[in-house]
């Protein structure tokens, strides 16, 4: 792995620092995140609920809160639409909620995975027509159903798209659509997840009840407690952690904690998480994919009932659901990559290739996506999987680095059913007997078009550091940063020549080291990192992200290693 130092600006670093009365160290941390002076660290550092956004600012929002308020009022049959994954049952769950909390019931609908896949469908516009629905809200979807909500429309069924995807050209005919990335939207920040949107909307609904006397006799929701299912589909969908983002995962994270929401405590404790340790990291690592399990092998109605039921009961009932799910997508997703594992190392050919695709039949086609994640960062290339069923497969395509796999799919287009995605993931449809020509041109583009640099593995480092630098002091200063994750990463520092005291492994695969250093012994875990050899008296380098060990309670400083090296 390559370590990239971010470039040190000394006169900017001292100048932020003695601004803020912070270290030079987490002084430089903000300049790397971007965040270059006192106003812009102050408001990145102290994050209040103030700071979101006028809701209104959204194009759309006034139609759609007008038109939801008059479907209350006629006490019409609404039906929320949405998604199979965490965030899109997060953000179903989230207007289910709110909907009781003022006392308005509604239906909700999400598509089968396998059965239907993303978005809207005829047939299910046509299911929910037969359950007499007035008006359709999609969350987390409906941006592109252009055909979808003409035939809404056709059948009397208004629908209000809310959704965070790029819009095509043509946006369907809704009552209204509310979607930052909208051409005319002047909504400030374009990057919140599905759910950020449907609490947009939940926040400028309850603003226009309020100022029309809807609580005039007592019963305004108060939308801080659902912040917690705000915080899980927001980090879930892996969204920028700036802006209105940082503010709900923030706040979320602290209503999680204390949580009332029956669900999401049962959700908790089979995940082995104490409140304390909840964080953006424990929160996408064992909270959302238990949630996405259910969307991965069976129906996202589990997850969504997890998280609006109010009886105790059902909610461990539904938790342990979710963890048995969690525990099959594991053995089955262990499975498929053995059967990958042995495919790859018995061809010669794929050590040759830099596009890879691999075929196996029934493999399921809900894990299939991690699959390629996991032999893209293996092997360093562009990989697609396909699970084959009859005479078609279903396939997931993952990118390495800055790599664009659309335009690969795209010089493969007049083989495929279909396809799209992103530049960094994307799905496809082929005929089985074309998989073979697939296999052949995906590659021959890849290896024309991939860079040396997409296949370099590099890891940015805030600061080189002394030992005698990592502090309780340190650390409070970089709590302050979080909720880290996306484009705002846990800061990574590096250490010089460091002696090994003492090493060994812990449950068969971690790295459990001591560091003899300036005046001061350090520990250190390497998670899935038991396979380096290190050995007592070794001189290392490492890189490592300075943390407090709360697993164990004690909270005592541990350099959490991300890589190491012989010095």
């Amino acid at each position: 792995m390559h370590w990239q130092l971010y470039p040190q600006d000394e006169v900017l670093t001292e100048a932020l620092a003695a601004s803020l009365n912070i270290s030079t160290i987490t002084a430089q941390v903000l300049i790397n995140r971007g965040i270059k002076d006192a106003d812009s660290a102050n408001e990145f550092l102290n994050p209040t609920l103030q700071g979101l956004h006028d809701p209104f600012l959204m194009a759309g929002m006034e139609d759609a809160v007008s038109r939801i308020i008059s479907a209350i009022s006629g006490k019409e049959h609404i039906t929320i639409y949405g998604d199979y994954d965490t965030d899109g049952a997060t953000s179903t769950a989230l207007l289910v909620r709110f909907f009781d909390m003022i006392g308005v019931k509604v239906d909700h609908y999400i598509p089968h995975r396998i059965k239907e896949g993303y978005g809207m469908h005829m047939a299910s516009v046509k299911t929910l027509h037969e359950r007499r629905t007035d008006l359709i809200i999609t969350v987390d979807n409906g941006i592109n159903a252009v055909e979808e909500i003409s035939y809404a429309k056709s059948l009397g069924i208004d629908v209000i798209v809310t959704d965070h995807h790029e819009p095509s050209q043509r946006l369907p005919e809704a009552v209204a659509i509310i979607n930052p990335k909208r051409g005319d939207c002047s909504f400030p920040f374009k990057g919140l997840a599905g759910v950020g949107v449907a609490f947009n909307l939940v926040m400028a609904l309850r603003q226009k009840m309020r100022e029309r006397e809807f609580f005039k006799e007592g019963g305004e929701p108060r939308l801080r407690e659902l912040l917690d299912i705000v915080a899980i589909g927001t980090v879930a969908d892996v969204v920028p952690l700036m802006d209105e983002n940082r503010i709900f995962v923030k706040f979320g994270l602290e209503e999680l904690k204390k949580s009332s929401n029956k669900g999401l405590i049962a959700l908790r404790i089979i995940s082995g998480l104490e409140p304390h340790q909840i964080n953006a990291s424990s929160t996408a690592f064992r909270l959302a994919p238990r949630i996405n399990a259910a969307g991965r092998l069976e129906d996202q109605e589990i997850g969504v009932r997890l998280l609006t039921t109010k009886d105790p009961e059902e909610a461990t009932e539904l938790a342990q659901t979710l963890h048995s799910l969690n525990s099959k997508r594991q053995s089955i997703e262990a499975a498929i990559l053995k059967e990958t594992s042995k495919i790859i190392s018995e061809d010669k050919d794929y050590v040759k290739m830099l596009g890879l695709t691999l075929a196996g039949d029934n493999w399921h086609p809900g894990v299939i996506g991690i699959v390629a994640t996991r032999i893209a960062e293996e092997h360093k290339k562009p990989a697609v999987v396909i699970s084959l069923e009859g005479d078609k497969g279903l396939g997931s395509v993952r990118s390495i680095g800055d790599y664009n796999v659309i335009e690969a799919l795209r010089s493969c287009g007049d083989l495929l059913m279909s396809y799209g995605g992103h530049k960094h993931a994307a799905g496809l449809t082929i005929a089985k007997d074309k998989i073979d020509e697939f296999t052949r041109r995906f590659n021959e583009y890849v290896s024309s078009t991939l860079s040396e640099d997409d296949r370099i593995d590099t890891m940015f480092v805030d600061n080189e550091i002394s030992s005698g630098e990592v502090s309780e002091e340190l650390i409070e200063e970089l709590e302050r940063m979080e909720p880290f994750g996306e484009k705002n990463p846990e800061p990574v520092f590096c250490l010089r020549e460091m002696k090994v005291s003492d090493a060994k492994i812990v449950a068969e695969k971690h790295l459990k080291l001591k560091f003899a250093g300036d005046m001061v012994i350090l520990d250190a875990i390497g998670f899935g990192m038991g396979h380096h050899g290190v050995a007592p008296h070794d001189v290392l380098d490492v890189a490592f992200v300075p943390q407090r060990d709360t697993w164990r309670g004690a909270g005592a400083i541990q350099l959490k290693l991300r890589d190491l090296k012989m010095a």
